[in-house]
C-alpha cells in the first residue's frame, strides 16, 4: 500500500540523512588514516558502508510500496578535531541525531496510521540503540586512554579486528 506524500517526503529526508552519515564516517576515516591509525580508519569505513545499507533499506521500503525515494543534497562534513576521542565523539553525536530522526519518522508514520512502515522502523529503532551503544563504548574507552600512544595503538588493533 502506497504511503501518503507527506510521509514519503519524511522518508526521503531520512534517506538523505543516512547518506550524509555515511559521508561523515568516511571523512572520519580519512582523519584517522592521516593519524596513522588504520584499524580505526577501517572501523569508520565499515560504518560508512553500513550507513549506505541503511539508506538502501529505506529506499527499498519506499520502492516496494510504489513510492518514489528522493535523495536530497548531501553535505560533506567539515571536521576539526584535536584528538582521536573528538573524532569518535563526532560519530556518537551523529548517531544520536540519527536516532532522534528515526524516532520522529516513527512518530510521523504512527500519526499517519501507516502500519506498513512499522516493521522497517522497528528495525531502525533497534539498530540505533545498538549503534549508539557501540560508538559510546569506543568513546568511553578512548576517554580512559586519554591520547596515550600505546593505548591508542592497542585500540587501533582491536577496532581493526571488529568484523564489519
Amino acid at each position: 500500500m502506497k504511503m501518503n506524500e507527506d510521509l514519503e517526503v519524511e522518508f526521503g529526508k531520512q534517506i538523505t540523512r543516512e547518506f550524509s552519515s555515511a559521508m561523515l564516517y568516511r571523512q572520519l576515516a580519512v582523519e584517522l588514516e592521516l593519524r596513522d591509525l588504520p584499524g580505526m580508519a577501517s572501523w569508520m569505513r565499515a560504518h560508512s558502508a553500513e550507513e549506505l545499507t541503511h539508506a538502501d533499506r529505506l529506499i527499498d521500503h519506499l520502492v516496494a510500496r510504489d513510492n518514489r525515494p528522493v535523495i536530497g543534497d548531501i553535505a560533506v562534513p567539515s571536521i576539526k578535531a584535536d584528538t582521536v576521542t573528538e573524532l569518535f565523539e563526532f560519530a556518537l553525536d551523529a548517531e544520536r541525531e540519527i536516532s532522534l530522526s528515526i524516532r520522529n519518522l516513527y512518530l510521523a508514520a504512527q500519526a499517519q496510521g501507516d502500519i506498513e512502515s512499522r516493521p522497517t522502523l522497528d528495525w531502525f529503532v533497534t539498530e540505533q540503540v545498538e549503534e549508539e551503544a557501540n560508538v559510546g563504548e569506543v568513546v568511553g574507552r578512548l576517554r580512559m586512554v586519554n591520547e596515550d600512544g600505546p593505548g591508542l595503538l592497542r585500540m587501533d588493533a582491536e577496532l581493526a579486528a571488529v568484523p564489519a
